[in-house]
């Protein structure tokens, strides 16, 4: 059973920076793609950010060029670096992974397919 944990939200001045991790308990994110998702109050789930197991990213274009997605050097935590933060990226922040083969025949966690995500942390930015 594999257990993701959100952390470093907080409530911030608009103009202002977090950074968010994402870890799972006793496991690793080498060979891992993970995703960040987003939903604010009465809002639908946002897609903001993705690493691939190789370690590539890609950013929705709301977040593209404040938003930094990271591996730390043992992989075992997935960083969301957030700068210029402005009151529309109030929300819950979470962190995604679907375990299963890579195209270059590693796996992330496990052989089989499963997907994980956590409960979420709140970001709150004031005006």
């Amino acid at each position: 059973q594999v257990r993701l944990e959100e952390s470093g939200g907080g409530s911030v001045q608009a103009g202002g920076s977090l950074r968010l991790s994402c870890t799972a308990p006793g496991y690793t994110f080498n060979s891992c793609g993970v995703d960040w998702y987003r939903q604010a109050a009465g809002g639908q789930r946002e897609w903001i950010a993705y690493i691939n197991y190789n370690d590539g990213a890609t950013y929705a274009d709301s977040v593209k060029g404040r938003f930094t997605i990271g591996k730390d050097d043992r992989k075992a935590t997935v960083y969301l670096e957030m700068n210029n933060l402005q009151p529309e990226d109030t929300a819950i922040y979470s962190c995604k992974i679907k375990t299963g083969f890579n195209l270059d025949n590693s796996w992330c966690l496990f052989m089989y397919e499963y997907t994980y995500e956590g409960q979420g942390t709140q970001v709150t930015v004031s005006s």
